[in-house]
């Protein structure tokens, strides 16, 4: 990597402040100003020798990992291509996705769960359709625009769903271990690299777990929810992958018959019955 990656590197961390990027202004004074590198590798999900090192032209950022300083960074278009033509790479561009549609047979097998929370789950989990019953155990789906209906953002950033979970840092943990396995099978998703930098600079749990790079496609477990209406639940849930090659897993929730968590899910469908 050229000295010139590394000065601007240095210059542009420099312009920025922990405010700028999210992260808690630090009490004590500062003698430099702008960001330190530890916090750009922070951000950047590397490590500080790493960034230390491409600062100081020992080593060459792959394009990997000069997207993720650009996320990191704050860079503008202008200031991206001049990033990769100081480095010698092409930017990378994004290709187009379609829009997430569900499967015909994925709503119908939705629409007949009626005595289980289910959801459709996209890529990057997002939330693409989901029954009544989930919108009760979650929340109301059809208030939040479809930009935010995303499971792991959820999870992160929505104080009832947030509060919900028993066991928040191991759900919150395995979403995250699911995104990391997403970005390795489709390292260009841009809507995906959108998603890790609002949270990584919205959650330091997320930016710790992201940091650490474990994978998962785990397909089922145990959830374990406190509920405002009717407590404590405890659930099984499952997720079945669409043969189709979409990347649509289809998640249920179920309870044991006769459990109280079973006698839960009645009441709170009973809840929110239609209207006759």
């Amino acid at each position: 990597m050229s000295s010139g990656v590394g000065d601007f590197l240095k210059a542009r961390r420099a312009e920025l402040t922990p405010r700028d990027v999210g992260l808690p202004e630090p009490e004590e004074h500062r003698r430099v100003a702008g960001l330190r590198r530890e916090e750009v590798a922070q951000l950047a999900s590397i490590s500080v020798d790493y960034y230390t090192r491409l600062e100081q032209g020992r080593v060459a950022a792959s394009a990997a990992v000069l997207a993720t300083l650009v996320r990191a960074l704050r860079l503008d278009d202008t200031q991206q291509t001049y990033l990769y033509t100081l480095a010698g790479k092409a930017p990378a561009r994004p290709r187009r996705r379609s829009a997430q549609r569900v499967r015909p047979a994925m709503r119908r097998l939705l629409d007949q769960l009626t005595g289980a929370p289910a959801l459709v789950l996209g890529h990057r989990l997002d939330i693409l359709a989901w029954n009544r019953l989930a919108s009760a155990l979650y929340t109301d789906f059809d208030a939040l625009p479809a930009s935010r209906r995303n499971y792991v953002r959820l999870v992160f950033t929505d104080p009832g769903v947030r509060a919900m979970h028993l066991d928040w840092a191991e759900a919150a943990s395995a979403g995250v271990a699911v995104l990391r396995m997403e970005a390795a099978e489709d390292p260009q998703d841009a809507a995906l690299a959108a998603l890790v930098g609002e949270l990584a600079v919205q959650d330091n749990d997320f930016r710790t777990w992201w940091a650490a790079h474990h994978a998962t496609d785990a397909g089922f477990g145990v959830k374990r929810y406190r509920h405002p209406v009717v407590g404590d639940l405890t659930l099984d849930c499952d997720m079945w992958a669409s043969p189709d090659g979409s990347n649509q897993r289809l998640m249920v929730l179920t309870a044991e018959p006769g459990s109280p968590s079973h006698e839960a899910l009645r009441i709170l469908s009973s809840w929110h019955a239609p209207v006759s």
